[in-house]
């Protein structure tokens, strides 16, 4: 028989949202910032020559610039104020989870609660100014080694120009935080999906006109709109598969009444980790190929060369960040140990297992195997599509790293709705409940 909570989620219509007035709020906030996020795509650094900078990325274009330019929502190929995106502040929250993992000072922070996640976070800024400010003056300087791209170029130019990219970065950090406070959904995440999302109708308009001239064979534009809808169809079956551990509660007295032993389940997600690792590894990846884009140097353009999207090195390089991602990420999120040692004191075990550390050990072996699967699955939705785009030759960019992305953000997004219009049914139930009450 379904439980309460079952029968209310089934009922839940998501006509609802009318009357939701503060789900409806937090949705409207958080379109408008993202509306705003996307104004800003379209300011660009002063003092640029907007034609010599098309030129640049017409010779510049494909590879990594294209993949950049997808997270970025097109904010790099405008030249825009907010073009470092927001991977500064995802490689500054890399460096600060593996510094407390490692650091038994921050590791101390992390277990005080709120005040130690308050100076994790702020730590963290401090790291993405820093990165920012290395990241703004490569590219900066690279800007200024092109011919014609800045007008008036200069130690005026590279100081205006990193603070403007600085302050961009750092403006796109705090709108992620105030979506996340105060819209709906995880801020950075939407931030990188309204990016991705922007990009996707001028990459398909693209692809049909490229198969309209002949430059791309409809068969082969076919054969990618369909291994696209396969690839989403698999990233939501995966994303949605777990593992329940069967959980006995034994029979228990109260007073003179003895109660029967009830069962539930531990879910186990198959991807823990979720959409974190291929942003990591993303990260970690374009972000020094997009700052040696802009160099002429012989020996940049070597390395570039071999670390291009599509190439062994990329792919392998790729393929073991996802999964030291996946593992290190996991390891954060569920503690087999905690767990155990909750269950024990609820009276919970899994049946044939001892509570304690036996269960610690078994939860770890099953989280273990999980994350095997999962990191595999990661890197096949991740590396695939790279190989086919890169040997197919494909003239524009449409990666298992942004459809993984965006299924992941849309199924998220959509579940914190569910659960507040879940919350807001069991409000008015509780108050039809107080008012019965009331009137006997």
């Amino acid at each position: 028989m379904a439980s309460a909570a079952e029968q209310l989620a089934a009922n839940l219509n998501f006509g609802a949202i009318g009357k939701a007035d503060e789900l409806k709020k937090r949705i409207w906030f958080a379109l408008g910032a993202l509306i705003v996020y996307r104004l800003c795509s379209y300011i660009p650094i002063p003092g640029l020559d907007p034609s010599a900078v098309e030129q640049m990325f017409a010779n510049l274009g494909g590879g990594f610039i294209d993949i950049v330019n997808t997270f970025s929502g097109g904010a790099l190929q405008r030249t825009s104020i907010i073009m470092l995106g927001i991977m500064p502040y995802i490689s500054a929250s890399i460096i600060m989870q593996l510094l407390t993992s490692m650091s038994s000072t921050l590791g101390q922070l992390k277990k005080e609660g709120e005040q130690g996640r308050k100076k994790i976070n702020q730590y963290t800024r401090y790291g993405t100014v820093l990165l920012t400010l290395v990241q703004g003056y490569a590219i900066v300087s690279g800007l200024q080694g092109q011919p014609g791209v800045v007008v008036n170029p200069g130690w005026f130019f590279i100081i205006t120009a990193v603070v403007t990219l600085l302050g961009g970065t750092m403006f796109l950090v705090w709108l992620g935080e105030q979506i996340t406070q105060r819209g709906i959904g995880n801020g950075i995440s939407l931030i990188i999906f309204a990016g991705i999302v922007a990009e996707l109708p001028g990459t398909l308009a693209q692809a049909f006109n490229l198969s309209r001239t002949g430059s791309l064979s409809v068969t082969v534009l076919l054969l990618i709109l369909i291994g696209a809808a396969a690839l989403i169809w698999f990233i939501v079956f995966f994303e949605r598969a777990q593992r329940r551990v069967v959980i006995q509660y034994p029979k228990r007295q109260q007073g003179n009444r003895v109660m029967q032993g009830d069962k539930s389940h531990l879910p186990l997600k198959l991807n823990v980790a979720g959409v974190i690792p291929p942003i990591f590894a993303s990260s970690l990846l374009l972000m020094p190929l997009s700052v040696a884009g802009f160099s002429d140097a012989e020996w940049i353009t070597s390395v570039t060369a071999v670390l291009g999207p599509g190439k062994p090195i990329y792919i392998a390089l790729y393929i073991a960040l996802i999964v030291f991602f996946c593992f290190f990420y996991t390891a954060i999120q569920f503690n087999p140990e905690e767990t155990a040692d909750n269950l024990k004191k609820h009276g919970g075990f899994v049946p044939g297992i001892r509570p304690g550390k036996r269960t610690a050990e078994y939860l770890d072996y099953l989280l273990t195997r999980l994350t095997v699967i999962g990191s595999a699955y990661l890197s096949v939705v991740c590396v695939i599509p790279e190989l086919i785009i890169s040997q197919s030759a494909v003239p524009f960019y449409l990666g298992g790293t942004s459809l993984l992305i965006v299924v992941n953000v849309t199924m998220d997004t959509v579940q914190q709705i569910h659960s507040h219009l879940m919350a807001q049914q069991y409000e008015s139930l509780l108050k039809k409940t107080r008012l019965k009450g009331a009137r006997r």
